[in-house]
């Protein structure tokens, strides 16, 4: 157990004078990948940096690293990160909570003149939502080295003409160090609110992550016949009513395998009150609990996809856009999160991750962990989004403990 002064009211203060920033009149706040908002918090997570006299390090995708070195230079460093980005109508905590946690740490370690045997760096990802540009989690896969560079450069936003490459360049965020930088670490953890109901309605104050579900989204077109709303019902190619035998089909599969299935786009064409559309277009996900359960089910969705195309005449064609495997998180990073609880008398609960996060892609490549604390209701990507303070400090205590006793605290006096 580190003895450093971690101060829970300090993170809380940070985390507020963060929510200044973006902020709604729900309560919530928006600073979107690479918007003027955002570019005003990293540019306040720089200054707080600066103040421990760290100098940022910012790679090409954007992503801001501040790094403590360690006693031992030969060490690489032990990592923490998340995001400050949000969605358009984001909440307080969700991202934020897991940089500024990290910040915590090397605050108290500056306050108490203590070492560590190995560097700390704390990193905040570019874009881990994706709300603007799409996918999510961009800069964390090409620093893993799982996506090329000038892709993600080159990626459009969804609602308007700029490229991700446009906008580090706007925001003065177009950073030297290669994204490579990263990777070259020993190990990484990842503090969130759940985004879930599971911890806080069991009592659990910081729930240890097993797993990340595999993920896999796909766009779906079918294509049918327009015509006239008055003509007979039989003979009939309707493309929206054949959609809505598959985003049935979705929810049948994914209870079927304790999975995950959402549709969660769609668009009609022609979009006319007095015209039977002749084709839809989706946006679909499937979550499985095992890479094999959600090959099955992606297996049973294209199987239902067939028929419903022949059965209704039409024609249906499923595509691919993103995704990840299943990914396993470091059993032993996870044994230290689970000590870290014990010792300090703080409930637990192991559960896995159906949601997307930085950590996952790291942990496709390095060692990492993660951590959840809970959110009221499970509320989360709402303006409403809470946490309690109590939640906010369980989380920082064993984050901390792990963290100091993998990069190997020196003096704390």
């Amino acid at each position: 157990m580190s003895n450093i002064p971690l101060s829970p009211q300090r993170l809380w203060d940070s985390l507020m004078d963060m929510a200044k920033i973006g902020a709604t009149p729900a309560g919530g706040n928006s600073r979107q990948a690479l918007t003027g908002a955002d570019a005003e918090g990293r540019r306040l997570f720089m200054e707080w940096g600066r103040a421990l006299g760290l100098t940022p390090i910012i790679d090409q995708a954007g992503s801001i690293g501040l790094l403590r070195p360690g006693r031992d230079p030969s060490r690489k460093p032990v990592a923490v990160g998340s995001h400050l980005d949000t969605v358009p109508t984001g909440g307080r905590f969700d991202g934020v909570y897991g940089v500024l946690a990290g910040l915590e740490i090397l605050r108290a370690l500056h306050e108490a003149g203590a070492e560590t045997e190995a560097p700390i760096l704390v990193i905040n990802w570019t874009n881990e939502e994706g709300a603007r540009f799409y996918p999510p989690m961009g800069a964390s896969e090409v620093s893993m080295g799982l996506r090329p560079l000038p892709d993600l450069l080159a990626t459009q936003e969804r609602a308007g003409p700029e490229t991700f490459a446009d906008a580090l360049a706007a925001t003065g965020f177009a950073g030297e160090a290669n994204p490579a930088i990263f990777r070259d670490i020993a190990a990484y953890f990842e503090t969130h609110i759940e985004q879930g109901p599971i911890l806080e309605r069991e009592g659990a104050e910081v729930g240890i992550v097993s797993h990340a579900l595999g993920v896999m989204t796909f766009a779906v077109t079918v294509e049918g016949r327009d015509g006239h709303v008055g003509s007979p019902m039989e003979g009939r190619a309707d493309a929206l009513v054949a959609a809505a035998a598959l985003v049935l089909a979705a929810e049948r599969i994914a209870l079927a395998h304790a999975g995950l299935g959402s549709v969660n786009r769609l668009a009609l064409f022609p979009d006319t009150r007095g015209t039977i559309p002749s084709r839809v277009n989706l946006g679909a996900s499937l979550r499985g609990q095992t890479q094999e359960g959600l090959d099955a089910m992606l297996a049973e969705f294209r199987a239902e996809a067939d028929l419903v195309a022949l059965s209704r005449g039409v024609t249906i064609t499923i595509t691919q856009d993103w995704g990840y495997p299943m990914v396993p998180f470091d059993p032993v990073l996870k044994g230290r999160l689970e000590v870290a609880a014990d010792r300090r008398g703080i409930v637990r609960r192991t559960l896995a991750t159906p949601i997307g996060h930085d950590a996952i892609h790291v942990g496709r490549v390095l060692p990492a962990a993660m951590l959840f604390i809970p959110c009221h209701g499970g509320l989360s990507h709402n303006e409403a989004e809470s946490i309690t303070p109590r939640w906010a400090e369980a989380g920082l205590m064993v984050l901390a403990d792990a963290v100091l006793e993998t990069a190997g605290l020196v003096r704390a006096p």
